[in-house]
């Protein structure tokens, strides 16, 4: 299969770096190249790739791509019209700009409305089929932090509507720490965007996958076995058959 957006950024991202990206924690060592594990947990042949009316747009801040835990990389194995640029201050990419004037795109910034005037803010997603545009969800990238200093210094998002999330369930994500369980990783965000805009396949594809994810993720990082054959990687497998 060929490499996606977030796969084509990182080895960009590699390209212009200096010294080899360290994770921290895990396994030092030989990756695989498709999902970022180590070989022996490669989760490349359960890859559930779906095609979907939505699309997803990814700002990555500069070491997201580099990182093995990152969830956007996911995003990207699961919803094909998936685009990833990485994000700077003082420069933006004019191919990031042409999608977000594309005709046949309505762009959503994802981003708590508490931070944001209130007529920016929405919560749900037009219809397509009444607007004829596709839904495209534009998903900051990042830790929290970064995140906020992203939206603030990017101007050429200020005329785009904010879709305010108001998820009922908590964050899942157990592979970097956070005080907060209303923080979400980029992946959750993104199944929750799916869900609104009626995708509701793909976004229950999309946690199972996560949960996979995270599931072989701390297994290669405590050198401990996968079992295929328990509930996680039984929801996803039949997730799978039925798309």
């Amino acid at each position: 299969m060929p490499p996606h957006s977030v796969s084509l950024l990182r080895t960009e991202r590699l390209a212009r770096s200096a010294k080899p990206f360290l994770a921290r924690g895990g396994i030092k060592g030989e990756r695989c190249a498709g999902c970022r594990l180590v070989p022996s947990h490669c989760l490349c042949a359960l890859r559930p790739m779906l095609p979907t009316r939505a699309g997803m747009c990814l700002l990555m801040a500069d070491i997201e791509p580099l990182k093995p835990s990152n969830t956007g990389w996911l995003i990207a194995d699961v919803v094909a019209d998936t685009y990833a640029f990485g994000w700077a201050r003082t420069e933006v990419h004019p191919d990031l700009l042409s999608l977000l004037a594309d005709p046949q795109w309505q762009p959503y910034v994802v981003f708590p409305g508490e931070f944001v005037e209130p007529a920016r803010v929405v919560t749900q997603v037009a219809d397509a089929q009444a607007t004829g545009k596709r839904p495209l969800f534009v998903l900051l990238d990042a830790t929290w932090p970064e995140a906020r200093k992203m939206f603030r210094k990017s101007p050429y998002l200020n005329h785009l509507p904010v879709l305010s999330l108001a998820p009922e369930q908590l964050s899942r994500y157990h592979l970097r720490r956070s005080n907060r369980t209303d923080h979400f990783c980029t992946s959750e965000v993104g199944a929750l965007c799916l869900e609104l805009a009626g995708e509701q396949h793909a976004a229950q594809t999309l946690e199972a996958y996560l949960d996979v994810f995270t599931d072989h993720y701390l297994q290669a990082k405590h050198q401990l076995p996968v079992d295929g054959s328990d509930a996680v990687h039984q929801r996803l497998q039949g997730l799978r058959s039925a798309g």
